[in-house]
Formats: structure tokens, sequence, C-alpha cells
């Protein structure tokens, strides 16, 4: 499923009511880009609750300077290079890790058109979580990239801008990226890609709550309940 870009007009106007002090702007902010945030930061840091630390400290980040975005890229763009920015010091501020362990050859005979079973169900679910391994397995440099491109549908251009390299760095980096899993998982990536780090409605609404109360805000609602009587009517 293709997701429409946002408008510059569309950014502007969150942006105007954020400014404005509309909490619900700021939870649509949040809540239309928690899961690219998330994947991106759990793709540096590879771990959940880093990740998830590191896309609120971007987001308290973000609010305090949101006055001074101009326009010059997507709202999305520049939200995704703050976070990483936080990932990356985070991942700095570790001790130095061990060399990455090299991909083991995985294979699997599958096929989407089998009947779903709870057996077939449980195999899937197990690929997958083969498929996430053998991500966080690759160098450093291609992981971000190839999330970002093939997993969060990002062009090459707006990854070179996300993550401060050349547009032809960042097309190196997901062809061998890509090529090494596919040497380690088959021809078998395509539809589980959807589903590689769950981000599931509990950590959307986590971090929504989190941030606004660290930025003294009152938090929505949580889907399915009232609203505050100050919430504007949806259209």
């Amino acid at each position: 499923m293709t997701t429409a870009t946002p408008t510059p007009e569309s950014d502007t106007a969150l942006v105007q009511g954020i400014l404005a002090g509309n909490v619900f702007a700021f939870e649509r902010l949040m809540r239309q880009n928690n899961r690219r945030l998330f994947r991106v930061a759990r793709s540096i840091l590879r771990d959940d609750a880093e990740a998830e630390d590191a896309v609120q400290d971007g987001y308290i980040e973000a609010h305090r300077a949101l006055a001074g975005f101009r326009g010059e890229s997507q709202l999305s763009t520049w939200l995704t290079r703050i976070v990483v920015n936080q990932a990356l010091a985070r991942r700095r501020a570790r001790r130095p890790e061990a060399s990455d362990i090299a991909l083991d050859t995985l294979v699997d005979e599958g096929s989407d058109d089998i009947i779903q079973t709870p057996e077939t169900e449980a195999m899937r679910a197990e690929l997958r979580r083969i498929i996430e391994a053998s991500i966080d397995r690759l160098p450093e440099g291609h992981r971000t990239v190839f999330m970002l491109r093939a997993v969060e549908g990002l062009s090459v251009d707006e990854t070179a801008t996300v993550l401060g390299i050349s547009a032809g760095n960042a097309k190196v980096r997901f062809l061998r990226a890509r090529a090494q899993l596919r040497e380690a998982l088959g021809q078998h990536l395509g539809t589980l890609l959807e589903d590689v780090f769950t981000f599931d409605g509990d950590r959307c609404d986590r971090i929504v709550a989190r941030v606004c109360t660290r930025l003294g805000l009152q938090p929505p609602a949580p889907p399915g309940l009232p609203a505050h009587e100050d919430e504007p009517p949806h259209t």
C-alpha cells in the first residue's frame, strides 16, 4: 500500500497548529511519523527500548526547534534527521561494540500462496524473526539505508538527505545491503518486510503520552475514549 506524500501546505498547516499550542496537531504529527522514526532508530540502536527513548528525545528537540522549520525539506524528513542524530548520539555513548557477526546463509523455501494455518503462521513468524535478525547483522552503514529505502519507501535523495550522505553512496549501500540479505534469505523478503520491527498501537500511544508529559502538555485521550472538550471536530 502506497502512502501519499504530504504536501508542503499540509506540513505548514501542521506546524502552524503546533506553534499555536494545539496539542492535537502535535499528536497528529507524532502518530503520522512514529512508525518510521521508531524503525530508523531501531535500525541504528538495535534495541527496542533505546529506540523508543531516541524517538521521544527527537520529538522534544523538534518541538523546541519547530519555530525554525523553514520547509526546505518535508517535515517528516526533518524529523527523521533529528531522530537519526539522537540515535547516533546514544550509540556513541555506549561502550565500543564487538564486530558485527557475519550473516549465516539462511534459505527458506516458502510461498505466500499457501493456505494459512496455525503451523504456517508460526513458520511465517519465525521467518520474520530471522529477517529481523539478519537486518540487525547488516554492516552499520548499510542497515539504516536499507530500512529507509526498502521498508519505509524513501527515495534515494530523501535517504541521502536524512543520513547526510551523497545519493550515490545511498544507492551503493542499499544495493549491497539487499544483496547480502538475498544471499542470506533467498528471494522471500518481499511481502514480509512490512511486518518487521512491529510497531503496535500500544507503543504509538506510549510515545505520544510520554512526549506530551515531558513537554507539560495534556495528553490526548487514547483512541476509543471520549476526546477532550477542546478537541477540534474531525472533518
